[in-house]
């Protein structure tokens, strides 16, 4: 209301000040004349909680904080308030729960994890008392800096917990644990050159530091050094083949570099020691699934799901098998957990587009787009995608890609034939493109692979952070050597992935952002670009949940948008390059599979061979959400499901506009 006055700083220090001195009444009349004045304030609403339970009025307490987290979904604090309210009741098993949830969202909460090695050592869960405790006393010892970036960091103020981590590290240049803390916001702000840098260091001043060592390996596989991180976790579980942790980073190490069945052995070690370990069962189920045990992937993900139920992982596998149709019990435990509030959001989320798929296999599609919508809306909170911004991307990738650029680049970068790029949107159609070329054998399939998407990072440097821009506009600027080195490396790094084959298809959908990157360092490489009708993909890309990236699916306008602007990009590269890239359309495929295999081969120079068409008989490890789509025949049942769902989608159709009808073009 225009007449009321702006809270001040000074108005949550006196509510603060009243509660330190327990003086909870005058709290609550303090908090109640805020709320008039801003009723969904987060930080107001969480000190009534708080006080509530002081004044034991649990309910009213519970409501509050049913409300806050409504708001701030991912404030690890209120799953703390909600620990503490549930513990304060006597309801020690919930309590766990919102404790375990809190650190998880933030691992930086001592009173959460010293609440919950408190319970867990009253309900005999020796184990996870001496973990929380570990913890708690972790945190209380660092420097009071670390602390904070630590607390900053979680609390996604990252540019802030840098200025504070850089500043110690100034003074304390040989603190280990204030180089991690750097290398993990180096991560976040996407500089993994820099990550790399100050973790291989930090783990040659403390190399029996294992959080140091591991931390290490994650950062080498984000920059696809599969290699060394595979020989960093060997070493790692040869240090201690009987530790449970480093069995299983070998062993996601080994799935990684696509030795799955060196993997299993080591999860079943893991699992005969831990039998319940839940999230072993999930990754064993994700490796089974990969190479084609369907059943047992089924049987790991619904004992995961029976021993953690709030584990929204292990339920989101079972849904993104695309076969598998949850029992009546299933879904109405799915629905207790949400109920709950002690989910995380992450968890929250999986379980919302399991939801979807499960009440959309039973024909309810008005609580299936509920399920999905709000699994989106979590998501989309969660992330800083923006439009706008992604179009700017795509208008610097024309302005930047350009006749002149390719004429002058000429004959220069790495000769090889040896990529088939396969690009386009998720959900399009590319793994079933790739299973036939991989079912040739002149073929190697690698799946999606992100070595383009790195370069590209790389070549980015620090733009995020400094708001200036160095790429696509810097391809003017590459000397023939420097493209010749990254085309050289390309082949390098992606060697691990191969099996033999004189060629080998890289499917990363996004790659089609930077097609003038590719063609500058693997000038013959061959494009595909597997397309798909734009509801059908843009709906299947909104319900589906993504391992990571692909933040523009969260949204109907937001993909909507994106496909707009990717068949755009995709006609100013055809006009650029042209007949460098075929265009494949999903829906051809399956009208006339012969006749566009044919096309497929014929564009790829490869002879034409029948396990092509035969592709769904191939055996090979298959990553994606397609997995089990691609092992059976050619079929078109799933062109249409989108309509099922056609009175929620206009706001897909108005921002599609005229991609609807231009998208063969």
């Amino acid at each position: 209301m225009s007449d009321q006055k702006a809270l001040k700083p000074e108005d949550l220090a006196g509510i603060r000040l009243e509660m330190k001195k327990r003086n909870f009444s005058q709290a609550e009349t303090r908090i109640n004349a805020l709320l008039e004045i801003e009723p969904q304030n987060p930080d107001i609403l969480y000190m009534q909680a708080v006080t509530l339970r002081y004044l034991k009025r649990f309910g009213a307490a519970l409501h509050v904080l049913d409300e806050v987290q409504c708001i701030t979904p991912f404030s690890g604090r209120i799953h703390q308030e909600r620990g503490h309210l549930y513990r304060d009741q006597g309801r020690s098993r919930e309590a766990i729960d919102a404790y375990r949830s809190a650190v998880q969202i933030n691992p930086a909460l001592k009173a959460s994890w010293r609440g919950l090695a408190k319970l867990s050592d009253q309900v005999f869960d020796k184990e996870t008392a001496a973990m929380a405790n570990a913890q708690a006393e972790r945190l209380e010892s660092l420097p009071q800096e670390l602390f904070a970036v630590e607390n900053l960091i979680y609390e996604n103020q990252v540019l802030k917990a840098e200025q504070i981590c850089r500043t110690y590290l100034q003074r304390n240049p040989k603190d280990t644990e204030g180089m991690r803390l750097l290398a993990d916001i180096g991560v976040r702000l996407g500089v993994l050159d820099d990550a790399e840098f100050l973790l291989e260091s930090a783990v040659g001043l403390s190399p029996k530091n294992v959080q140091l060592r591991i931390d290490y390996i994650q950062v080498l596989r984000r920059r696809q050094n599969f290699a060394r991180a595979l020989s960093q976790a060997r070493d790692l579980y040869t240090s201690d083949k009987d530790n449970p942790v480093f069995q299983s980073i070998f062993a996601i190490e080994l799935m990684q570099s696509g030795d799955y069945e060196a993997a299993f052995p080591l999860f079943d070690a893991i699992l005969a020691k831990r039998p319940n370990d839940p999230q072993t069962l999930v990754s064993r189920g994700h490796a089974l699934k990969t190479v084609g045990r369907q059943d047992e992937a089924i049987r790991s993900y619904q004992t995961a799901c029976e021993v953690a139920p709030e584990l929204g992982e292990a339920w989101h596998a079972l849904a993104n098998l695309k076969t598998y149709e949850f029992m009546q019990l299933e879904i109405d435990r799915m629905e207790r957990l949400k109920a709950s509030g002690t989910l995380t959001p992450k968890d929250e989320i999986a379980i919302d587009f399991a939801l979807g798929k499960a009440y959309e296999d039973r024909g309810d599609f008005d609580r299936s787009f509920m399920s999905y919508s709000a699994g989106n809306d979590l998501k989309r909170q969660q992330s800083n995608y923006r439009s706008d911004k992604m179009a700017e991307e795509f208008a610097r990738q024309k302005v930047a890609c350009t006749p002149g650029l390719f004429e002058k680049q000429a004959g220069h970068g790495c000769q090889a034939r040896d990529p088939i790029f396969i690009v386009g949107l998720p959900r399009a159609g590319s793994t079933l493109l790739e299973q036939i070329l991989a079912s040739h054998s002149q073929v190697d399939g690698t799946l999606e692979l992100p070595n383009i998407l790195s370069l590209a990072h790389k070549l980015r440097g620090r733009e995020r952070a400094s708001g200036k821009h160095l790429y696509p506009e810097s391809l003017h600027d590459l000397r023939a050597e420097e493209l010749l080195a990254f085309g050289q490396a390309y082949i390098e790094e992606t060697q691990i992935h191969r099996q033999g084959a004189p060629r080998f298809t890289d499917k990363m959908p996004n790659n089609f952002r930077h097609i003038g990157l590719i063609h500058l360092i693997l000038p013959n490489a061959k494009i595909i670009d597997a397309r798909r009708e734009p509801m059908a993909c843009c709906f299947s890309g909104f319900k589906q949940l993504f391992a990571e990236g692909q933040e523009f699916t969260y949204g109907l306008k937001e993909v909507g948008s994106y496909y707009r602007e990717y068949i755009e990009l995709m006609r100013h590269f055809d006009d650029v390059l042209p007949g460098k890239i075929l265009r494949v359309i999903h829906e051809d495929v399956v009208a006339d599979l012969e006749g566009q295999v044919r096309r497929l081969l014929e564009f790829c120079d490869l002879p034409f061979e029948q396990t092509c068409l035969d592709f769904h008989k191939t055996d090979r490890s298959v990553r994606t959400a397609s997995s089990e789509q691609v092992r059976q025949p050619v079929s078109s049942t799933g062109l249409e499901q989108w309509k099922n769902f056609e009175k929620y989608l206009d706001p897909l159709r108005a921002a599609l506009g005229p991609a609807q009808s231009e998208y063969r073009q």
